[in-house]
């Protein structure tokens, strides 16, 4: 299953909300040296209980999210 991430890092907290369009996932992490990245799947992964990888938008905060069936 695909869906679409919104990333908001260097927020101060962790959370997972579920849009209308997507998902918008704030971050206690930097968008530095991959980071926010590692942290984005660690937190998908727990939400989700399954793995998850990110298929597109390394480098931006819009990102698509593969979660694995």
């Amino acid at each position: 299953m695909k869906i679409k991430v919104k990333v908001k890092p260097n927020s101060g907290k962790q959370e997972v909300i579920k849009k209308r369009d997507g998902y918008l996932v704030y971050l206690k992490s930097l968008p530095e040296n991959n980071k926010a990245n590692t942290e984005l799947v660690k937190l998908l992964k727990k939400y989700f209980g399954r793995p998850v990888k990110i298929k597109s938008g390394l480098s931006s905060r819009k990102k698509v999210i593969e979660v694995e069936d």
